[in-house]
């Protein structure tokens, strides 16, 4: 059973997030926090996160009752950033244009699963 949480609407741009999401992918959770702990970037902290809050289901009893989950058996399975909408703005430009400003969103995808059941 996949253990699932995302972020949606995250105010940072897909692109930036993705890298990280590459790196953490395939790795036990704890390992993965680990990893983003010490990474600069502000889209780690988010990433982190939505780590921490699959983790947090994966540990509620009314998500999996009658089954105990070790946390340290739980691998990151899923690690997608999607693209989300964008604010549009316009940008006066010099000899009368204008250029178009796209501020984006992405949509932080995370599933952690127990390695016996991989």
């Amino acid at each position: 059973m996949a253990f699932r949480a995302s972020h949606r609407f995250a105010r940072i741009s897909a692109r930036k997030v993705r890298p990280l999401a590459d790196m953490v992918r395939g790795r036990f959770a704890d390992e993965a926090l680990d990893l983003l702990r010490y990474q600069p970037q502000r889209g780690a902290r988010m990433l982190e996160r939505v780590i921490q809050s699959a983790l947090g289901n994966a540990q509620d009893p009314d998500q999996n009752p009658g089954h105990t989950v070790k946390v340290n058996q739980l691998v990151v399975t899923e690690a997608r950033v999607d693209g989300g909408p964008m604010f549009k703005r316009v940008r006066p430009r010099a000899r009368g244009m204008a250029f178009m400003v796209r501020k984006r969103f992405s949509h932080i995808h995370v599933a952690l699963e127990e390695i016996s059941e991989l």
